[in-house]
């Protein structure tokens, strides 16, 4: 990997992460593109600790709450009712199903689930479901002729139950093209929270499984994987600073816009990528890499 192609792929990844339009699907589709290799999925895993380190500086006043909150409900029985230590432990309880579908399909995440017809249809299937929460959420706030708007929920209402539904969407975005805040973010708005409350929680809910996924990928590369450090490392720095700036508009942005336009540009990169692999434009599976 040349540093261009980490600069770039950087950017890709900064700029896509935390938008529902899934960042591993626009590193493979990038790659795709240029005539690179896939950079991998070690690649995407370690420069996601870039952009967790956005999450954990853009919230860092919530998440020292609710670790402090957390630590206290362990040895003071009455600190279990306070709202931010739950979400301590909701936070833990979502984040299972990833952890334990992470660990199961490995091998399938690394491989077949990389072929851009996946991607593809991941698109647009998580597009247009996205697209049906969306309208959904707004027909609640905004109401109607006959009917008045109605309170959606809050993370003080987040049950472990609702909690465990937030883990599963999230465990969907093992598959490129799925995106890890759509679906997260969707199940909420169907599970009735407010857009605000589910990105919020998606955003937490992300923290341990990137991590930790980013952690055991450095371990395998440090024990013999084959991974170009200098410009991993330098695409992770770069996909930090375009993440974090990705997250300040981002949560301005769902306050009262909608999210049909990355609804439509998923549902329409579908189609493009679906017709170039079919006229054998762009190949399905990942280039080879040369070591």
């Amino acid at each position: 990997m040349s540093w261009f192609e980490s600069l770039v792929l950087g950017l890709v990844q900064g700029l896509t992460e935390f938008l529902p339009v899934s960042s591993s699907a626009h590193l493979r589709l990038t790659a795709a593109f240029s005539g690179w290799e896939d950079p991998g999925a070690a690649f995407t895993a370690i420069t996601q600790i870039g952009t967790e380190t956005a999450v954990l500086i853009y919230f860092r006043k919530d998440i020292g709450r609710i670790i402090s909150a957390w630590f206290r409900s362990l040895s003071d029985k009455a600190m279990r009712q306070d709202h931010d230590a739950k979400m301590g432990w909701l936070v833990i309880v979502g984040s299972i199903p990833i952890g334990v579908l992470g660990v199961t399909l490995k091998d399938q995440i690394e491989g077949p689930f990389r072929d851009l017809r996946i991607t593809a249809t991941m698109l647009i299937v998580i597009g247009v479901v996205i697209g049906i929460a969306d309208r959904m959420a707004a027909r609640d706030e905004t109401g109607g002729r006959h009917r008045a708007p109605k309170q959606r929920k809050t993370l003080e209402n987040l049950s472990v139950k609702d909690g465990l539904i937030f883990g599963l969407c999230q465990a969907c975005a093992l598959i490129p093209g799925v995106s890890r805040s759509g679906a997260t973010i969707s199940g909420g708005l169907f599970m009735g929270y407010r857009r605000e409350a589910a990105a919020r929680y998606s955003f937490l809910l992300a923290i341990p499984a990137v991590l930790a996924s980013g952690v055991f990928e450095v371990k395998d590369s440090l024990d013999g994987g084959e991974v170009a450090w200098g410009p991993t490392l330098f695409a992770t720095v770069i996909a930090f600073a375009s993440g974090y700036a990705v997250i300040a508009w981002f949560m301005k942005w769902i306050s009262n816009k909608s999210f049909m336009p990355f609804v439509w540009y998923r549902v329409a990169l579908g189609v493009v990528i679906i017709a170039l692999v079919s006229a054998g434009v762009l190949s399905p599976h990942a280039a080879e890499s040369s070591g």
